[in-house]
């Protein structure tokens, strides 16, 4: 079964770790920017989308240097939406059927929003997004490594005033080294104890210690990028026992260097050893890339088939931040599609035929 863009394009995909901040089109900052009078680095789009795509980072830091530029621009309720909205437009182009945009409220407050009203800025444009698009999503409240603690505890509380609201689950980002997911406790405790869903950060630009943190202080119940799980066995058999997610962004994975090149990275042994992966883009301006990118080149440097790249994509669905029942009924639909897309792949292959595929 030959594995084309197409294809790919065709199976119905989620992407878990997508960052608000990191995905904006260069046309709309360009136009964000003559608006509020911002100075940007270019004034073409492909110019700006060829600097803001990060291609000589040293480290996770130097490529976190690049949303100075895009937070600038995302300081305004009207900003806010229609950067969301544009994104669920651009997700539902490559038919992501659910996606959970993660963000720091609290970097958008400099123009005098609050956090509450930086949330119900994007929760409206990803609320109309979905009705436009169909392309469903929640949100994932970010608190930053290196600010105060404090800081992080205020943003999970609003994180959790807005449970049931659109927002899903609490995360930790930033510069992983030197900045312990334990330093922000209490606001991991505060949203465990009121119920609210946690991915953390871990093992990115950190070894396994990063990620027994956020496990077993830090009540993660998914792993944002994990690259470095596999070098603590049995950690790596609890995270697989447990059926613990991993959100795989596979390209910005190399360009922070946490992987020397694709074909080295660890998915494929995680995938192989049973673990659950789900392949996202972490942001889709700084990474150039796209879900049906990841997929491709999971497929090209990894060995991916088309048979193994369905089961990676049914497993971002079930891996979702979902209330129990719209799950299961969402899975419902997608798998049948998948298995649907799948199969009439593997006849179109075995007959040699070259018409193109449809979508069931």
């Amino acid at each position: 079964m030959k594995v084309t863009r197409e294809l790919i394009h065709q199976l119905p995909k989620t992407d878990l770790h997508l960052h608000l901040d990191g995905s904006l089109r260069p046309s709309t900052m360009i136009e964000l920017a003559r608006e509020y009078g911002v100075h940007l680095p270019k004034s073409d789009p492909q110019d700006l989308a060829d600097y803001m795509h990060v291609t000589d980072a040293r480290d996770l830091v130097d490529y976190l240097a690049r949303f100075d530029i895009t937070v600038s621009l995302m300081q305004t309720a009207d900003a806010l939406e229609r950067i969301a909205y544009e994104l669920v437009e651009d997700c539902a182009a490559e038919n992501l059927r659910y996606i959970e945009v993660r963000f720091a409220p609290w970097l958008n407050t400099k123009g005098g929003l609050s956090e509450e009203d930086v949330l119900e800025a994007v929760l409206k444009g990803l609320r109309r997004g979905e009705k436009d698009f169909g392309t469903r999503s929640g949100v994932i409240v970010c608190s930053l490594r290196h600010r105060p603690a404090n800081e992080s505890l205020h943003s999970a509380q609003v994180a959790v005033a807005f449970k049931g609201r659109g927002v899903v689950a609490y995360d930790l980002a930033g510069p992983e080294h030197g900045h312990p997911p334990t330093e922000h406790q209490l606001a991991f405790d505060y949203a465990a104890t009121n119920n609210l869903a946690i991915t953390i950060h871990a093992g990115e630009a950190y070894g396994p210690a990063s990620i027994r943190e956020a496990l077993h202080r830090c009540h993660a119940r998914r792993l944002g990028h994990g690259t470095r799980l596999h070098e603590d066995p049995d950690l790596m058999s609890f995270v697989n026992d447990f059926r613990i997610p991993i959100e795989i962004c596979l390209t910005s994975n190399v360009q922070t260097r946490v992987t020397p090149d694709f074909s080295e990275h660890p998915v494929r042994l995680y995938y192989d050893q049973g673990l659950v992966v789900t392949l996202c883009t972490d942001n889709r301006l700084m990474s150039a890339t796209t879900v049906t990118d990841e997929y491709m080149r999971a497929h090209e440097h990894l060995g991916f088939d088309a048979q193994e790249l369905g089961e990676i994509a049914l497993m971002g669905f079930e891996s979702a931040f979902m209330p129990y029942a719209e799950k299961v009924a969402l899975i419902e639909t997608v798998s049948a599609e998948i298995e649907a897309l799948l199969s009439g792949a593997a006849v179109s292959a075995d007959a040699g035929a070259g018409a193109k595929l449809s979508a069931p």
